[in-house]
């Protein structure tokens, strides 16, 4: 199935394909403010498992068809374990450790791995400026994601080599609230695959709502057994931010998001995730006072980069055959690929 998103009559498609990280990123906001105040199982449950309920209900409403046969619900269910519960309870225990903007972006970092997927399991292109890509965003999350002592280290060559050593840097790693990001981008990065394989066996919204549902379900059987107070603390201000994440963050977000990635190229409309952390930045300065230091920020703006390149790879691509100027400025939103299966 051809798929061109870009030359759809609709004005306003654009901005629907913008929605998800706009709406992915100042949730990250939201949900960083209320923190403090709840515990991190309960605060992705709360995301997740209210806003399937709503995806169902407006599958009702549309009419939608309802999964049917083993193969349907078996596929929905691993989703909803991977890029539900794995993902949301990644990205809750990360967000309580590190800021809402540089968490963000390592979530964001996700295309990278979609790629590779992408490139073994259906055959999309990476090409010259996708490589390019992939190595900025391995240096870029290295820098984000290392301690800023083996960072100098590696670069003054002074890295020791120690099983002592390098035990100490795994539980650095896994204590970091940027790795726990980093485990969610991967989680995430799996689920985009795993929608196409889901959408030849349901109707993506009922499977968007179901797989939600799912993977809401363990969080808060996570939250009952190993949490306590968890909603003791909460003001009005921390339910309306727990309520945006839920219904734009969660419910329209999650909704647009994989009906777009089981339509179009995966590796394309993924990348335009480098959005999300630019607004989770932004809302994060204005609303949270978050400040990164200049090695995070040179990190921010290699693993920016690198979604940039593999987003636009088949463009700058062409324009280098045909002797074109690079415009490097002008981001495309286009989805073209041949759809396997």
């Amino acid at each position: 199935m051809q798929s061109n998103l870009t030359e759809s009559k609709q004005p306003y498609l654009p901005l629907l394909l913008i929605a998800p990280f706009f709406l992915w990123g100042t949730a990250m906001v939201a949900m960083k403010g209320t923190v403090p105040h709840t515990t991190p199982l309960f605060m992705a449950g709360v995301r997740l498992l209210p806003a399937g309920l709503l995806v169902l209900s407006a599958a009702f409403v549309l009419d939608k068809p309802q999964p049917q046969g083993w193969k349907a619900w078996l596929w929905i269910v691993l989703f909803g374990l991977v890029d539900g519960t794995l993902f949301q309870g990644f990205l809750a225990e990360g967000l309580a450790r590190t800021g809402a903007g540089l968490g963000s972006v390592m979530i964001d970092s996700q295309p990278l791995a979609v790629a590779l997927m992408a490139r073994f399991l259906f055959g999309e292109q990476i090409g010259l400026w996708g490589w390019l890509g992939l190595g900025f965003g391995v240096i870029g999350i290295g820098l984000l994601g290392l301690p800023q002592g083996v960072i100098l280290g590696l670069i003054q060559g002074e890295v020791p080599m120690t099983s002592e050593a390098g035990l100490s840097l795994l539980e650095q790693l896994f204590q970091s609230g940027e790795w726990l990001m980093l485990m969610a981008a991967l989680s995430m990065a799996i689920g985009t695959v795993m929608v196409r394989y889901v959408c030849r066996h349901a109707d993506p919204v009922a499977a968007t709502g179901w797989h939600m549902v799912i993977g809401g379900i363990p969080l808060f059987v996570g939250s009952a057994a190993w949490e306590s107070q968890q909603w003791v603390n909460l003001t009005g201000g921390d339910w309306m931010a727990l309520a945006y994440s839920t219904i734009f963050g969660s419910a329209i977000a999650y909704a647009l998001f994989f009906f777009f990635a089981s339509t179009g190229n995966l590796t394309s409309f993924s990348s335009l995730t480098f959005l999300t952390p630019v607004f989770a930045l932004l809302f994060g300065n204005l609303y949270l006072d978050e400040m990164l230091n200049s090695v995070q920020w040179v990190g921010v703006s290699l693993t920016l980069v690198s979604i940039y390149l593999i987003n636009q790879r088949d463009r700058l691509l062409e324009k280098l055959r045909t002797g074109q100027p690079l415009d490097l400025a002008t981001p495309a939103v286009e989805t073209e690929s041949e759809v396997s299966g």
